[in-house]
């Protein structure tokens, strides 16, 4: 679904970034539903995390010059949405440079979306990293 596609697509701009700038990350606000959750699950146990919990160690990261650069985007997905609801599998390639060292990865997120008030709008956000 195309509304899907430009949500994740705000949601990958607000965390990406170049050597020399500063991410969006309030932006991630305006993708979200309030209380909407993110979910880490490289690694166990997964960190769950609100939009506030998400931003604020990434502020802190860029902040302090340990996250210099990052970069995020989907390679495919695939939607399905029933009534109100929908749901987005997506594989992801990100890469960035952090305390200096270069990184990169891709994986597999599993965003859920609702129809809110103001549209469209992710409710949660699990991903997993390829090992």
């Amino acid at each position: 679904m195309r509304e899907f596609e430009v949500l994740l697509a705000g949601f990958f701009r607000a965390v990406s970034f170049e050597a020399g700038t500063v991410p969006d990350y309030e932006a991630i606000r305006d993708v979200f539903a309030p209380r909407g959750l993110l979910i880490r699950a490289v690694g166990a146990p997964a960190e769950v995390s609100t939009v506030d919990e998400f931003i604020a160690p990434r502020v802190a990261q860029v902040r302090s010059g340990a996250l210099t650069a990052f970069a995020e985007s989907e390679i495919s997905g695939a939607s399905q949405v029933f009534g109100n609801v929908g749901q987005r599998w997506s594989r992801y390639d990100k890469r960035g440079v952090l305390d200096g060292a270069a990184f990169a990865a891709q994986g597999w997120i599993s965003t859920q979306f609702a129809r809110t008030g103001d549209g469209w709008r992710i409710t949660s956000m699990a991903w997993d990293d390829e090992r």
